[in-house]
């Protein structure tokens, strides 16, 4: 008898948690329930499908390969039931987006146009810090993930949706505000607010000022936009940071932008998925809509660009 779509997704949740119990609680099924359907798909795969070691559990090779299948099985049936719908005129399904924590600034905007179009599609998003994004991206756990630039290692489509201009941040009263065509090597003087190792953002400005020769003298390392942007306000230092994060700041003047020499570096949002993937029709329609409104959600949020920008 072959595998049921129940056990392929009580299986997945179990492989995810690797947890009996946190896939019950995920899933709103008792412990022994999701136990007996792992087991039964066990029995009818003729394979074991996980291992304990200590308190742990893994994946046999079995059950990595299961892993695989259960994921193209169950993403092939979403397809079915969304072209099913489309072809009565009602676009209906799951959308599963994973963004990098700066891309909440400016994508709810367009969620939210592109729901009120199409009412019947559930949403289910992801935000977190660019190292998760990129291995939830190699793991194909979303249909779109949302980051700035995607390394070169990975094997993925990445599509241009709006600029993502990367700024110099200080408090309204720091004395470089006003100043024109600030060298860099001023700015390296100060102490600045860092994202974690591997922010897209920290990335670019520490090979912006390596590149000159230059080293960016760390106060704090925060791990997140808006406890920055709070550091700054405080007068703990500068920060390097993604324009679209003044959303609100900018308007109220409270924190300003440095016109420093080589800034803004033009950075862009790109959207991803792994190449090979099929995209369900909700994920398409939702990609068209990125690449066609993304700039003017962007804009729509942190105003136009001032002054010419400089690539990295």
């Amino acid at each position: 008898m072959p595998a049921s779509l129940r056990q392929l997704r009580v299986f997945l949740s179990v492989a995810r948690h690797e947890s009996y119990t946190r896939a019950a609680e995920e899933l709103h099924l008792t412990q022994p329930a999701v136990f007996s359907q792992v087991k039964q798909l066990e029995e009818r795969l003729g394979h074991p499908l996980f291992e304990r070691i200590g308190k742990r559990m893994f994946l046999t090779e079995a059950g990595k390969v299961t892993v695989d299948g259960a994921r193209e099985a169950l993403d092939a049936v979403e397809r079915m039931h969304m072209r099913l719908a489309d072809m009565k005129g009602l676009r209906q399904g799951k959308l599963r987006i994973a963004i990098v924590s700066t891309a909440q600034y400016f994508l709810p905007r367009l969620l939210g146009s592109f729901c009120d179009a199409n009412p019947g599609i559930e949403v289910a998003l992801m935000v977190t810090n660019r190292q998760t994004v990129l291995e939830r991206l190699s793991q194909n756990e979303d249909d779109l993930c949302i980051l700035g630039t995607v390394p070169g290692g990975l094997d993925v489509v990445a599509t241009v949706i709006a600029d993502n201009p990367l700024v110099i941040l200080a408090r309204h009263d720091h004395p470089l505000v006003g100043e024109r065509n600030i060298p860099p090597e001023r700015v390296a003087r100060e102490p600045f607010i860092l994202r974690e190792p591997g922010s897209g953002t920290r990335l670019a400005a520490e090979r912006f000022f390596k590149a000159r020769g230059l080293s960016l003298p760390m106060r704090m390392e925060l791990g997140s936009n808006e406890a920055i942007k709070q550091a700054v306000i405080g007068g703990l230092g500068l920060a390097a940071l993604s324009r679209d994060t003044l959303a609100l700041e900018g308007q109220l003047g409270v924190l300003k932008t440095l016109d420093v020499a080589g800034f803004p570096l033009l950075r862009q949002w790109q959207v991803a998925y792994p190449r090979g993937k099929h995209l369900s029709v909700v994920a398409e329609a939702f990609m068209d809509h990125l690449v066609a409104n993304g700039q003017a959600a962007v804009e729509a949020g942190s105003g136009p660009l001032p002054g010419p920008a400089v690539g990295e």
